[in-house]
């Protein structure tokens, strides 16, 4: 993209030398054609008379408007005025908007009034970027009008965005549909929107010191977009970025904190009841096959171990160091373990950031960096690496091993993962929990779990993003190998409630996190049940090779929600059924059921009706997943369904046709164990719900189209 750099600094170098912290209209055009940003032909009048003849040149109708350093909502201080027709109408328009922004503001300082060509027609939107605390620069579309302003519809992207990016903006929206013409309107011109989206996430990104942007209206015709009114505001004091080691240096740091050699317990107790002994015997019991370190003051020896009074008393290497001591003695133990050259500490105690101590936690900080030691929590319960039977925690043992990654930011969801994991079963690779994250955080978790053979999935909780940005570029690549899910806490929250511009007004804080984690192909979870159904049911499905999903049901109901299920999931109902696949299905099922899609076998049917439509459903290859919907019956009782369904299943995988497979069960209490056997073979089934299993398949669904494997 060609961009005249040098003239952009010299606009910005001349308001920061005023002092101030908005361009005027006649700079921001200046940007714009710097960066080809269509804006409408313009000029500035410092006299009625030159105000007429600038119009006439242009041709009517124009629009003028107040140009001053001190007005930035120039409608509001009665600045402007549209649809001037004649010379004469002109000259009275400059006087007039003259008086009012006088009027306004006695104080302000009046440069001039624009004079712009008048744009007429084509669907008005609004095109903008802003700079948020943890994601940094971010552009945004929505409609424009009542559309953007009532409804915020309205869509964000990390900066720069690439032409797919700006594609996916234009769909992103409510008003999507109006884009491409209604009632007889054209369609816009979407290659010049894509056009704009990029040039403007270009220049933010460029100039970090353009805090807020909007072109408000842009036109967009079908001939092309152009953006009727332009408003800049600057900020030359940005924040420092984010303290960020090289990723190199993080997995190597975290390789040997997750899965270390040797682990020290500071603050290691014989007495039952103290953090210190729960640690100590998690990490006995557990079954760590490493050195284990007990460091007490006093005691010789812990649980049959023994006991150091320092960790540089130990003579042998140290990776992990487990901290379980209160929190005004942990500054000087972690500096210890700096001196000691430990990989990571893993901060217990509280009495920290979450109390208002951010003194005390920017010292561990300080600490930290200085020796180059990485810190989990403060404020966690630990975190548990099951292939090294390593539970470094004070919460109860863990040890059904699996595939599954997850971290929490609060003690009390670990505790509910923990024990969800137990209830249903889920292996996990390990769970973690960050706490205050003072340090360590997501983005550092996603680059072990990453590389770690042992893992597939990974599920995090968080209440905040400390670097939104860190995150959402490791998770793009991240999430091209192993799907990503995330349940975001406070999702009410609403942020830039001071912003200076319309796109930083509109912007929601969890709309923003929706929007981004989007783009980075995360899936985003929506409640703590919804993630742990995700991170245990995706990484048993295998991906889909294609977008056709067919229902089988047993129940003419169940087929209804299942269907309502899938179209809130995006997920795409193979329709019409082609005529042969119909009639195939057809010769399974009574004259009373109903193929198409959901294919209704109904209730009365013996097991062999399962069995054969479902292996025509696999056999098939325009269908590309199956949803079942079973419905308890005495011809089909629950377990007689459960295991043929996982007889098909595996007599269909020796034949190489392998697709994803969920079922809903509808039933008495029989049906939760048919459901879990199905689970345990592979079929994530649900009892009494026909929405989980859709959502689950759908979450698969949306990381596959994410990681391009569609």
């Amino acid at each position: 993209m060609n961009a005249d750099k040098a003239k952009v600094r010299q606009v910005l170098d001349g308001v920061k030398a005023s002092g101030r912290n908005a361009l005027t209209a006649p700079e921001g055009k200046l940007v714009c054609d710097a960066y080809g940003i269509a804006v409408p032909q313009e000029g500035v009048a410092t006299g009625a008379a030159e105000a007429s003849k600038l119009a006439g040149t242009m041709g009517f109708p124009v629009v003028m408007k107040v140009v001053s350093p001190d007005i930035l909502h120039k409608t509001e201080a009665g600045g402007v005025v549209v649809g001037v027709n004649s010379a004469d109408e002109a000259a009275a328009a400059y006087h007039q908007i003259v008086a009012n922004a006088k009027k306004y503001d006695a104080h302000a300082s009046i440069l001039g009034v624009q004079v712009q060509q008048m744009l007429k027609g084509g669907q008005e939107v609004i095109i903008g970027a802003m700079t948020d605390g943890s994601f940094g620069k971010l552009v945004a579309f929505g409609m424009g009008g009542v559309l953007v302003e009532v409804l915020k519809d309205i869509t964000f992207r990390l900066a720069p965005a690439t032409r797919e990016d700006a594609a996916s903006m234009l769909d992103s929206i409510q008003a999507a549909e109006m884009l491409k013409g209604v009632r007889g309107g054209k369609a816009v011109n979407r290659s010049a929107l894509q056009d704009l989206i990029v040039r403007v996430s270009q220049l933010v990104s460029d100039f970090p010191e353009i805090a807020e942007m909007d072109l408000n209206p842009v036109f967009a015709s079908e001939d092309g977009a152009i953006a009727a009114d332009v408003r800049i505001v600057v900020n030359f004091e940005p924040k420092a970025p984010r303290y960020r080691p090289d990723e190199k240096d993080v997995v190597t740091a975290m390789n040997r904190i997750m899965r270390p050699k040797a682990v020290a317990v500071i603050g290691a107790s014989s007495e039952a009841g103290k953090i210190g002994n729960s640690v100590m015997k998690n990490l006995i019991n557990g079954g760590y096959q490493g050195k284990i370190y007990p460091i007490h003051p006093k005691d010789a020896e812990i649980l049959g171990y023994k006991a150091y009074k320092s960790v540089k008393d130990v003579p042998d290497e140290i990776d992990t160091a487990v901290f379980a001591i209160p929190g005004k003695l942990v500054a000087g133990a972690l500096r210890e373990c700096g001196e000691k050259k430990i990989a990571g500490a893993i901060l217990i105690p509280s009495g920290f950031a979450e109390t208002g101590n951010m003194e005390g936690q920017e010292e561990l900080q300080r600490i930290g960096r200085e020796y180059n030691i990485r810190l989990m929590g403060p404020n966690i319960y630990g975190f548990y690496y099951t292939p090294s039977n390593l539970c470094a925690t004070f919460c109860t043992a863990y040890d059904y091993k699996g595939s599954t990654a997850l971290s929490s930011q609060s003690g009390g969801i670990g505790m509910a993962i923990i024990g969800y994991s137990r209830s249903a079963k889920m292996g996990v690779s390990a769970i973690v929990g960050l706490g205050n994250k003072s340090d360590i955080d997501e983005d550092d978790l996603l680059l072990f779990f990453d590389q770690d053979e042992n893992t597939k999935v990974i599920a995090q909780h968080c209440e905040d993003l400390k670097d939104g940005r860190a995150f959402a570029e490791v998770a793009k690549r991240v999430s091209k190998n192993k799907p990503v899910i995330m349940l975001k806490a406070g999702r009410t929250a609403m942020g830039a409630a001071a912003a200076s511009s319309h796109t930083g007004a509109l912007a929601g804080n969890d709309k923003i996190y929706d929007d981004v984690l989007r783009q980075s192909g995360v899936v985003r979870a929506r409640s703590l049940r919804q993630l742990l159904d995700f991170a245990r049911g995706v990484p048993i499905l295998p991906t889909p090779k294609g977008e056709n999903v067919v229902i089988i049901t047993g129940a003419g109901g169940s087929g209804v929600l299942l269907s309502d299920a899938c179209v809130d999931n995006g997920l795409k109902l193979l329709k019409p059924m082609p005529q042969d696949l119909d009639a195939a299905f057809r010769k399974f099922i009574p004259p009373f059921g109903a193929a198409g899609n959901p294919v209704d076998i109904t209730g009365g049917e013996p097991p062999i009706t399962y069995m054969n439509t479902v292996r025509l459903g696999l056999e098939d290859d325009r269908i590309h997943a199956l949803i079942l919907g079973y419905w308890h019956t005495i011809v089909t009782p629950p377990m007689v369904f459960a295991r043929n369904m996982v007889q098909v299943v595996e007599e269909m995988k020796a034949k190489g046709k392998v697709k994803p497979v969920v079922a809903s069960l509808a039933g008495d209490v029989e049906v939760e164990e048919a459901a879990q056997y199905l689970y345990e073979h592979g079929i994530p089934a649900y009892a009494y719900s026909t929405e989980i299993p859709v959502e689950i398949l759908g979450a698969k669904y949306q990381w596959a189209r994410a990681a391009g494997l569609l």
